[in-house]
C-alpha cells in the first residue's frame, strides 16, 4: 500500500520480527535435549556390562528384575506367577514371534533370573534378549 504526500511515496512496513520466535524455539529445544535422557522409562537397575551390545531404537516389551528381586513388566510391578498370563494378554497374537527384553540388576541371583525366564517361556515366548551395557574403555 503506498501513500502519497507532497510527491513522496511511503510504503507500510509489514514485516514480522522472528527473533523472539527463534529464541523460544531454541530454549524449548535445549529443554527437551536436557530432559530426554531423564525420561528413559523403566526401573533403575545396574545392568551388567559386556563387550557386544546392540542399540535398540524401537519400543519393545521389557521385563525388569531390580536389586530386591522385584519383577516389572514395562514399568508396572508384577508377580512372577502372573507374568505368563500378562504376557499372553499383551502384544501380538502369535507369542512365538514376539521378542522380550530382559533387564536384570547385576546383583540378582541366577535363580531369580531363571524363574523369570521360565515364566516368559511359559507364555510361549522363546525369543528372549538379555539387556546389557557396553564396557567403558
Amino acid at each position: 500500500m503506498a501513500f502519497s504526500t507532497k510527491g513522496h511515496t511511503q510504503t507500510a512496513l509489514a514485516e514480522i520480527n522472528i527473533t523472539p520466535l527463534v529464541d523460544v524455539v531454541l530454549v524449548l529445544l535445549l529443554i527437551f535435549m536436557l530432559t530426554a535422557p531423564v525420561l528413559q522409562s523403566g526401573v533403575e537397575v545396574a545392568i551388567p556390562k559386556t563387550r557386544s551390545v546392540n542399540q535398540l531404537t524401537e519400543e519393545r516389551m521389557v521385563v525388569t528384575i531390580d536389586r530386591e528381586q522385584n519383577v516389572f513388566l514395562q514399568d508396572k510391578p508384577v508377580n512372577v506367577n502372573e507374568l505368563p498370563t500378562l504376557l499372553r494378554s499383551t502384544g501380538k497374537a502369535d507369542p512365538s514371534k514376539r521378542i522380550i527384553y530382559l533387564r536384570a540388576d547385576e546383583r540378582v541371583p541366577f535363580g531369580a533370573f531363571a524363574s523369570v525366564m521360565d515364566a516368559v517361556k511359559q507364555a510361549g515366548i522363546t525369543n528372549i534378549s538379555i539387556v546389557t551395557q557396553p564396557i567403558q574403555k
